[in-house]
């Protein structure tokens, strides 16, 4: 546990510039993350891939962008945010270049590598923009706002980028892309900037890696951050980032133009549901792994929705269940929020950089699984799949599901019983709801 507080930052012009400057770098980023999604057919055929091997291009980017989480934390910490986010937008912009011009998998592959690696310190160094230039009590909003201008880089994928690959082709849409990124990076080492005595008051920058990973990740409420991640996010993730336009049409019957429009809606539900989360999280902050366990069960519902029959399902269903898997990805960000305030601000980056580990892990396992799984129940050589074989692929996500539920559940007992130590008891229910506003110096479960 850390009693150390932030330092308080009124909500200025500067700040709003840095801030807009943070989020515009954060929603391109998201835009290249996710642009291969909508390009999955396109993909298949432009190099011959099976469901595993096209799996392997968004499980290289994740594992990469995972992987990155704690240097991309620990470089944040030491060099600041203008550094990560600047380099970070660049090296995703040599990636897609170097995608519009691939024509075989491992000049692919790179570009995947690179965007990942450009990818990692981005979201982390907005948050900790966000911490230091807004108030306390701001925060969680902001953050949630941070993820919804993200969410709407998913939407530009879904609609202007999808229609570009469609009418235009692999190369014109991936060099636009580029360019795009690095319009982004010189904007953002133009705009980007962190209050001046936050530079000096860092008393741990030089202490080693893994002293400062050891000490950032010792509170149970950032363990509790990473389960929360790693429990919310991965099911939408899943869809967004590959498998649902596939799924919604060779599985559902649904045209190009219907499976994006469900993408917009799983993008446009995130956008929405991200405000109300925050201001839940900022009002009730004892109370925020039930927005995580609520998010786990509907997500469930979701599945069952669309799994359990053995038929295509009406557009309803499937604008219900991208709505329900859709509220995972701004939950998500309650993690994120658990290591802002278990952490001490010089460690920030390179706790917000472990929890941010989470749901990309589950990610990973999920995207890969699936893809493993068509594969297996669906006959030698097939490019295309029927919708038992995605029944079945898709019953494999349950085992993240499990594990994240278990993993809340169990952390959340561990932060509870640190919070006791030092004095501060969750209130029954009741006192909340008459007395939403808790001290200063108590902390989430």
């Amino acid at each position: 546990m850390t009693g150390v507080p932030h330092p308080v930052r009124t909500s200025s012009h500067r700040a709003m510039v840095v801030f807009t400057a943070a989020v515009a770098a954060y929603f391109v980023a998201v835009l290249h993350r996710t642009s291969l999604g909508v390009a999955g057919v396109e993909a298949i055929e432009r190099f011959g891939l099976g469901a595993t091997a096209l799996s392997m291009f968004s499980v290289v980017q994740l594992a990469v962008y995972a992987g990155m989480q704690l240097p991309a934390g620990r470089v944040l910490d030491r060099f600041g945010a203008r550094v990560v986010i600047g380099g970070g937008s660049a090296v995703m912009a040599a990636g897609q270049l170097l995608l519009a011009f691939a024509d075989d998998v491992p000049l692919a592959l790179a570009a995947r590598v690179l965007i990942g690696a450009g990818d990692a310190g981005i979201f982390i160094s907005a948050v900790r923009l966000v911490a230091q230039w807004f108030p306390p009590m701001r925060a969680p909003l902001m953050v949630q706002v941070t993820g919804l201008i993200g969410q709407s880089g998913q939407l530009a994928s879904a609609i202007p980028v999808a229609w570009l690959v469609h009418h235009h082709g692999w190369t014109p849409t991936f060099t636009v892309l580029a360019v795009v990124g690095a319009v982004a990076a010189v904007a953002s080492i133009l705009g980007v900037r962190e209050p001046d005595d936050d530079r000096r008051d860092a008393p741990h920058s030089d202490a080693s890696f893994l002293r400062a990973v050891r000490a950032a990740v010792e509170p149970p409420g950032t363990r509790l951050g990473w389960w929360s991640h790693f429990a919310t996010p991965f099911s939408a993730n899943v869809v967004a980032l590959l498998w649902g336009v596939p799924f919604f049409v060779t599985a559902q019957g649904r045209s190009t133009a219907e499976a994006g429009a469900l993408l917009t809606v799983l993008t446009v539900t995130a956008m929405t549901t991200g405000p109300l989360v925050g201001r839940f999280t900022g009002r009730h902050p004892l109370r925020r792994t039930w927005a995580v366990l609520g998010s786990c069960g509907m997500t469930l519902v979701a599945w069952l929705v669309v799994l359990v029959p053995s038929t295509p399902r009406p557009l309803w269903q499937l604008v219900l269940f991208v709505v329900l898997v859709g509220m995972g990805g701004p939950v998500s960000l309650v993690g994120i929020d658990f290591a802002r305030t278990y952490s001490a601000p010089e460690r920030l980056g390179t706790a917000s950089g472990f929890v941010n580990t989470g749901g990309f892990v589950s990610t990973i396992v999920g995207v890969l699984a699936v893809g493993v799984a068509l594969q297996a129940v669906s006959p030698a050589g097939a490019t295309t799949y029927s919708l038992d074989a995605y029944r079945w692929a898709f019953s494999v996500l349950l085992v993240p599901w499990l594990l994240g539920v278990w993993g809340v559940l169990r952390s959340r007992a561990r932060t509870r019983a640190a919070m006791a130590d030092e004095g501060v008891v969750v209130p029954r229910l009741r006192d909340a709801v008459r007395r939403p506003h808790v001290p200063r110096r108590a902390r989430d479960r």
